[in-house]
């Protein structure tokens, strides 16, 4: 397959797996209120393990294909870090975006509501953004350690478990992902989010991923020799001299240890 299709095929992985997400975050939102109305610990609860539970099934799915990024955040970490050609990034976010709109409509029509509509849901406030940029802070360290330490097959499992955790540690019940945010403002429901209340949720999420790109090079100082392999390993195409100031992206060195110099 030449590299166009390649990350056609790519794109797909991150479009479906996306929609899943989506799909999974909303739709157990739903359920969740339906099946304990009134008992918000207990919806949380059920929202927090489905979504948990079907992200660490995505991306053992999607994962060999894409990475699983799923995540517009974790495409551009890893593009910052040479995993990624610009263009696989844009195709990505790209992707992300449009599979996680296409998941909160299908959430909505499975559950017999609209299939758009906009979320009335205000939030907003210092405390909830500094989640957003705490929660999307530890998840890409989350990542890019797993990845770092040699532990890739472990990767789905962690941030399933991240996520899951954080839906109750943080104030905002960590969305802690641009194209999940930009998604649940199409659905009026538990997991919805007021479209006047997502950009300063995106911008959180940005200043988390700036600060979490600082933490791993500091820690991981040769993430760069791994990026590739992030969420797990998919093929890529050969390596390009192409990642930030100047490093070959995904560059593996002969015999080199993953355990050891991160």
């Amino acid at each position: 397959m030449d590299e166009a299709g390649q990350l056609g095929r790519r794109m797909l992985g991150e479009f479906l797996g996306t929609a899943l997400l989506v799909a999974a975050v909303v739709g157990s939102g739903i359920a969740a209120v339906r099946l304990s109305p009134g008992n918000v610990g207990l919806e949380l609860f059920e929202n927090a393990t489905a979504t948990a539970g079907a992200l660490v099934a995505i991306i053992l799915a999607v994962g060999p294909v894409s990475g699983a990024h799923l995540n517009p955040v974790v495409t551009i970490a890893d593009r910052w870090f040479g995993g990624l050609t610009t263009r696989a990034a844009v195709g990505y976010i790209g992707a992300q975006l449009a599979g996680g709109w296409t998941g909160a409509v299908i959430a909505n029509l499975m559950f017999s509501r609209l299939a758009l509509e906009l979320s009335t849901k205000t939030r907003s406030g210092g405390g909830l953004w500094l989640a957003e940029a705490v929660a999307t802070f530890g998840l890409l360290l989350v990542i890019f350690g797993v990845v770092r330490s040699g532990r890739s097959s472990a990767a789905p499992f962690a941030v399933g478990a991240y996520i899951g955790g954080a839906y109750f540690f943080t104030a905002s019940t960590s969305f802690a992902n641009p194209a999940v945010t930009f998604a649940r403002m199409f659905s009026d429901t538990f997991a919805g989010i007021r479209p006047s209340s997502a950009p300063a949720f995106m911008i959180a999420q940005l200043v988390g991923m700036v600060t979490a790109v600082g933490a791993v090079r500091i820690l991981y100082p040769r993430v760069a020799d791994v990026a590739q392999e992030v969420l797990i390993p998919h093929p890529q195409p050969a390596p390009r001299p192409d990642g930030p100031m100047g490093t070959t992206a995904g560059h593996r060195h002969a015999g080199l240890d993953p355990l050891k110099e991160r």
